[in-house]
């Protein structure tokens, strides 16, 4: 089992429950997937930037993830409907709480002036997008063997239903939020 796993059914869990007042063990918020998205606007000259996106986020991932595809065509951007433009993996049960540890305890702490994740990132529905700058960040990136600098979205997913409950299930598992504005 994954050590956030554990922590969350025998710490945070409980502790939810009596802080948002759950009658019922199924009511308290919990993780239901990862999505992790690379957007690759340089895919559409370059077709081996999409080869390398996709090696580095199934690195970080562990999973092999899908190539997302173009729903119209843009003359302006050169683009066709159906040309690949990112790639997208979505982690679920014991491989979502490995990386959300990964995230929170390695790869966080070395963003460069970091000062916390933003608690604005929320969605209304208690979901939380979170945007990367770079790849770098995560320890399974060799900095020789890249091409390019890219970032990605993280959003979680959860079952809270307001973005306060969100918020409080987030800081219990460990994700580091700054102050707003």
């Amino acid at each position: 089992m994954a050590r956030l796993k554990d922590k969350y059914q025998n710490e945070v869990a409980p502790k939810l429950r009596k802080e948002l007042g759950c009658t019922n063990v199924m009511q308290v918020p919990r993780f239901t997937k990862i999505i992790v998205n690379m957007g690759l606007g340089e895919a559409i000259a370059n077709s081996k930037a999409l080869d390398s996106a996709v090696g580095e986020l199934t690195r970080i991932a562990g999973q092999k993830p899908t190539i997302r595809r173009a729903k119209k065509s843009i003359s302006n951007f050169k683009l066709r409907a159906g040309m690949p433009i990112g790639a997208a993996v979505t982690l679920r049960r014991n491989r979502m709480y490995e990386f959300f540890d990964r995230l929170t305890n390695i790869a966080m702490p070395r963003i460069r002036d970091f000062r916390g994740a933003s608690p604005e990132g929320f969605d209304g529905r208690g979901n939380y997008t979170l945007g990367i700058k770079e790849q770098l960040i995560f320890p399974e990136i060799e900095y020789d063997k890249i091409d390019k600098i890219r970032g990605m979205g993280i959003t979680i997913v959860t079952t809270a239903r307001t973005d306060e409950e969100a918020f409080l299930l987030l800081k219990e598992m460990g994700m580091p939020f700054g102050k707003k504005g």
